[in-house]
């Protein structure tokens, strides 16, 4: 819950601006709060940028006062949807059910769900990190066809690792995300293309490391996101990993 109209574009500009010069196969979104969406659809409407929300409702319509549903965000050309961030879990106690649901509301409305996962530092310490995440992952894949869960994109965000300043070790990440990628083989050969993104304190001097392992296809930065030099600097990390 960042920004405002004048931040946000000269914010968009410098990163749609700096993002044309990465080759094609570096993919760069960016997920807004829903009352700025025109203005990214504006501002970044012909970029190689794509936008997308912080979240959408369980609810395709009806009376939910304050909700926002995936087919709102999709009429102002959204193309990615975050479900299960770890916010709205603790902060507004969203179960593993209710992320799956989101997830179907998204990939109904033509969204790229990115379902998010991920274990707090008790949970790590006690040795769960596979059971906690392996869980909420199962909760979206239940629900979801073979054919459904090759659109999504998942993002392992340890809880422990967001806003600390801390990150997971380039191994410690490694090992989750080759614990999810068997997870999703298990559900359907297809799914093991799934986009990979590692969400926990990705900076420019750590993002190359994460994404040179074998398991790790992205991030999902956040406070690094705020600062146009920053993103773009772990973006051509991205490409630089690719080459």
């Amino acid at each position: 819950m960042h920004g405002r109209l004048a931040q946000n574009g000269a914010l968009l500009t410098e990163v749609a601006s700096g993002a044309s010069a990465l080759q094609k196969g570096v993919r760069v979104g960016v997920c807004v709060p829903c009352p700025y969406l025109p203005q990214s659809q504006a501002l970044l409407s012909g970029s190689v940028v794509a936008w997308g929300v912080q979240d959408v409702s369980a609810y395709a319509t009806g009376a939910y006062t304050g909700e926002v549903s995936a087919e709102m965000a999709s009429d102002f050309g959204a193309m990615y949807a975050i479900v299960g961030h770890s916010e709205r879990r603790a902060y507004h106690r969203e179960t593993s059910d209710l992320v799956a649901v989101k997830a179907q509301r998204a990939l109904e409305a033509g969204l790229t769900p990115i379902v998010c996962v991920g274990e707090t530092l008790e949970q790590r310490e006690t040795g769960v990190t596979e059971q906690i995440v392996g869980t909420q992952l199962e909760a979206v894949l239940l629900v979801l066809s073979d054919e459904q869960v090759a659109k999504i994109v998942v993002a392992y965000e340890p809880v422990w690792a967001i806003g600390t300043g801390k990150s997971a070790s380039a191994d410690e990440a490694q090992a989750v995300h080759a614990f999810i990628r068997a997870k999703l083989a298990e559900k359907s050969a297809s799914a093991v293309d799934v986009p990979l993104l590692y969400g926990g304190s990705v900076k420019p001097d750590n993002a190359q490391e994460l994404f040179a392992q074998q398991d790790i296809d992205g991030g999902l930065i956040g406070g690094a996101s705020l600062k146009s030099k920053d993103f773009l600097a772990i973006c051509q990390a991205a490409q630089d990993v690719s080459n």
